[in-house]
């Protein structure tokens, strides 16, 4: 079998510039392929660690895909909020390790704004349990200081000590400002690539202080409290929206899900972050899996361009063919001669477009990681990558069927006429 490649390597080389461009062509899209296939594969592994080291996302009774969208990636809004009482009570359970309260329902340029406690900042994590850390600035410390995710700064060209009006409400349009209590930027957190990025991080003393002279969703009129004078008032909030929980020991996350689930003052949800992420991203994960569909598609372009390479040169090659088989070469010889030819073409365009993704991965892994949040693993090809692969091998050897058929049935008086 190795005399077959070696002439079909000769014969390739002979025609190196059409093959060649028809092999870089195979190369980019097997590299496509394979792109997609490992950040379809990081991204999902990705968007399951959107938080991580969380063993319990707490709120009020609803479903858990909506509990996440909210509690996790600041999309819609709860149905009701957990009250302060309810949250005390779930924090001094003695299986629990640390509880972070967030509340959300404010916004900033379409940015949404969330309150919680400085906590947040050392226990919250995510990825490949990775913690928040800030390129500049400190948490905040004061009732109005902000914290900015990566996103909000670039985005809106904001720096250290620069002064930002909240919003009442989410959305862009047609929202009442808290234009009587600006915030004062104390820290912009390093980029994750999740939620956190596009968030504006205050404390809870801070929205219930924009809130104090606010009735029904609504300012009460002529009637304001001065910043320096909020700290007079009782700043602990009313409710809440969500609560982040780890707990000691991981054997006592059920545990304290059913005891939170079966809180009898009011209707409290708990669920753990990985399995509702992963019911969630079976809702948003069909996008994903039509890209690769189109990507292989591509691929299978690809190699019908082989295919038709290779036809196209057989009228060329009637000569070659039929002295082939004047020195003693078979009909299948000449068959798998075909076919040896669109294998190694295949299989160098295989090569050449790993080495092409290797090359790619590798230099764009620090870009991908901050501003998506997916971490390129430095692998050669994964078990999934490979499965891929042999597709595109056998493939690409059907791709050579047909024009070795062709061959196959050229006589050898076919190849020795005179032609006008």
């Amino acid at each position: 079998m190795s005399h077959f490649f070696h002439m079909a390597f000769r014969s390739a080389w002979n025609r190196r510039l059409t093959l060649g461009l028809t092999l870089v062509a195979i190369a980019l899209s097997v590299a496509m392929l394979l792109g997609v296939e490992r950040l379809r594969s990081e991204a999902h592994h990705g968007f399951n660690l959107s938080i991580s080291g969380t063993d319990l996302v707490v709120g009020s009774r609803t479903s858990p895909v909506q509990l996440m969208l909210y509690a996790a990636f600041r999309i819609g809004e709860a149905t009701s909020n957990i009250s302060w009482k309810s949250f005390q009570d779930i924090a001094q359970n003695p299986l629990i390790a640390w509880a972070v309260p967030i509340s959300l329902g404010d916004s900033h340029h379409g940015f949404p704004v969330m309150g919680t406690t400085p906590g947040y900042f050392k226990h919250f994590q995510y990825g490949a349990s990775r913690r928040l850390s800030f390129v500049k600035g400190e948490p905040f410390q004061g009732v109005f200081d902000v914290v900015l995710g990566m996103e909000v700064a670039s985005q809106l060209g904001y720096a250290i000590g620069d002064r930002i009006i909240l919003n009442h409400g989410m959305g862009e349009a047609g929202l009442l400002a808290h234009d009587d209590k600006p915030f004062i930027v104390s820290g912009i957190l390093a980029p994750t690539g999740t939620p956190v990025d596009r968030t504006l991080h205050i404390s809870l003393d801070g929205i219930t202080a924009i809130h104090l002279n606010w009735v029904g969703g609504v300012p009460m009129h002529g009637f304001t409290i001065p910043n320096e004078h909020v700290r007079k008032f009782d700043l602990t909030p009313k409710d809440i929206t969500a609560v982040l929980l780890g707990i000691k020991a991981r054997a006592a996350v059920f545990k304290v899900q059913r005891q939170i689930n079966d809180y009898k003052a009011e209707p409290l949800l708990a669920v753990m972050p990985g399995v509702a992420l992963e019911q969630l991203w079976q809702v948003v994960g069909v996008a994903e899996k039509t890209l690769l569909a189109v990507t292989s598609m591509v691929v299978f372009v690809g190699l019908s361009g082989l295919a038709a390479v290779l036809l196209a040169s057989l009228n060329e090659r009637r000569r070659e063919m039929a002295i082939l088989r004047a020195i003693g070469a078979r009909r299948r010889d000449i068959f798998l001669l075909m076919v040896s030819e669109s294998l190694l073409v295949t299989l160098g365009g295989i090569t050449l477009g790993i080495i092409f993704l290797s090359v790619a991965s590798l230099a764009l892994a620090p870009w991908v990681q901050a501003n998506y949040g997916i971490t390129l693993q430095p692998v050669l090809v994964s078990a999934a990558e490979f499965k891929l692969l042999v597709g595109v091998l056998i493939v690409g050897l059907l791709a050579g069927f047909l024009p070795g058929y062709r061959a196959y049935k050229m006589s050898l008086i076919d190849g020795l006429m005179s032609r006008i």
